[in-house]
């Protein structure tokens, strides 16, 4: 593992791995027989944690925060980093393939009305070997205190007991989340928010061309696509930008 993928942002450090890595560390969390938290980090979320001391520790207690966004990845190379670049989403279907291949059950939580079910018919159709259920979810609260949607949503989760959860309640509610109840769920192994992923795979929503999403632009399309968008975008590139040269020059340039 080369140290200088990894970088520090706003307090948090971000680990710049690639997939490889990432499996690396997924393996060896399941040789331990303990469960691994993946954050997928982008500029939105780290801008929500620096203004968000409860968001902030949250991702604290993540066990990966990959590099989910060009503008965090420009932010590694300003740190002297050298970070590579994971899309969420297509990390989620690298671990939908393996999980097919192990024999694990996944569960989708979250989601847009009837995504995650949608989602998990295409994905069973492309993994026939997929063992996957979804369940909406949507109305829950990050403390899920006295909420019954969260109790009888805890019970459907622990009855599926899958070896792996992904959570798309957008941030930064699917993180709180997840910090919240992981230790409810010890079937779990593998825990990722994944934000949008189910309206890409369901297709409510088409994902930016390759080639903008090469060069860091999916954020063009995004904005096409979704104008009501428009203020996260501005944050994820301008302000972000503007507060990661904050904290680059009052460190002196460190």
């Amino acid at each position: 593992m080369n140290r200088l993928s990894n970088f520090n942002c706003f307090g948090l450090v971000i680990h710049g791995f690639g997939r490889e890595e990432i499996i690396n560390r997924i393996k060896v969390s399941e040789g331990r027989g303990v469960h691994i938290w993946i954050v997928t980090a982008n500029p939105e979320i780290l801008l929500t944690a620096k203004y968000n001391a409860g968001y902030w520790q949250a991702l604290h207690i993540a066990d990966l925060r990959i590099v989910d966004g060009f503008g965090l990845q420009l932010a590694g190379w300003l740190k002297g980093a050298s970070p590579q670049r994971q899309s969420g989403v297509e990390l989620a279907e690298i671990l939908l393939e393996r999980a097919a291949r192990k024999n694990q059950k996944i569960v989708f939580l979250g989601g847009q009305a009837g995504a995650a079910d949608k989602s998990s018919w295409i994905m069973r159709d492309k993994y026939p070997n997929l063992k996957i259920s979804a369940i909406q979810g949507g109305l829950i609260s990050p403390s899920g205190e006295g909420d019954p949607t969260m109790d009888a949503t805890m019970r459907d989760l622990q009855s599926e007991a899958p070896d792996i959860l992904f959570v798309a309640f957008g941030h930064p509610k699917q993180e709180e989340w997840i910090a919240k109840n992981m230790d409810k769920l010890p079937s779990v192994k593998i825990f990722m928010g994944v934000g949008g992923a189910f309206d890409f795979w369901s297709g409510k929503i088409k994902r930016a061309p390759i080639f903008l999403r090469a060069c860091g632009l999916e954020w063009l399309w995004r904005l096409y696509k979704q104008p009501g968008r428009w203020r996260r975008i501005f944050n994820a590139v301008v302000v972000f930008p503007i507060e990661i040269l904050r904290e680059h020059l009052g460190k002196g340039g460190k």
